[in-house]
């Protein structure tokens, strides 16, 4: 993919992590309004919900990033998550403390592999679309881990013991969903393009019942933004 004939020597890099639903989508586009040249990098762990890295390539072709890179891994090897193991319900009520949608270890991995690539490009900036606000209680998208990893990144790197440190950005960690599809709308971010649902079926097509999509409709609603989200019933 281009750049849309961006001089790439004379910009900044940065990383972006893209999972094709609207909160990653709206980070992508926060980053690109910063001026950053950016790759986005999306995971195929063995989720149930494919149908969002089908949608993270389409964002990123409709973005225009430089390239657009897909990580297969096996966290579903491991389980313990209803997202990875076909043998555990998604909820589709609120729950009581951690869900069981939290996938073990996922951001930590995530960002890991993120680190290595920026590393090899030569970005310092590392985007992802945590949030601690309208989120479902997953104790990797808090501030204390974002600032630990970051602390993590430049201990463990070339880049950041030689005095070049990297920046985990989180322009998102303190916005509600609404305030989020605002600032999506503002950066001209086609939501239409997005899959959050966690059991969206292979068109793409959302359940309406799990607390993803549940998040979803509230911060439409509270937005006054039409919902563009395509549902199974």
């Amino acid at each position: 993919m281009t750049s849309r004939g961006i001089e790439m020597t004379d910009q900044k890099k940065a990383v972006v992590l893209l999972s094709g639903g609207l909160d990653s989508a709206t980070v992508l586009a926060m980053a690109q309004a910063q001026g950053y040249i950016c790759y986005s990098m999306s995971f195929d762990y063995g989720q149930r919900h494919r149908a969002e890295l089908v949608a993270a390539e389409q964002i990123a072709r409709h973005a225009g990033v430089v390239e657009h890179k897909v990580i297969g891994l096996d966290l579903n090897g491991m389980g313990g998550s209803a997202l990875t193991d076909s043998s555990i319900a998604v909820p589709e009520t609120p729950q009581e403390g951690i869900p069981v949608t939290y996938v073990p270890a996922r951001n930590t991995v995530f960002l890991s592999l993120a680190l290595g690539w920026a590393e090899v490009l030569g970005a310092q900036d590392i985007f992802i679309g945590v949030n601690a606000v309208d989120y479902s209680g997953y104790p990797d998208c808090r501030p204390d881990f974002i600032q630990a990893f970051e602390q993590v990144a430049n201990l463990a790197t070339r880049a950041g013991v030689e005095g070049t440190p990297f920046r985990i950005q989180t322009p998102l960690q303190m916005l509600s969903k609404a305030d989020i599809i605002i600032a999506g709308i503002n950066h001209g971010v086609d939501y239409s393009l997005t899959v959050s649902c966690y059991q969206a079926d292979a068109a793409g097509r959302a359940c309406g019942r799990c607390d993803s999509c549940r998040l979803r409709s509230q911060g439409f609603a509270q937005a006054g933004v039409a919902d563009p989200t395509r549902y199974q019933h």
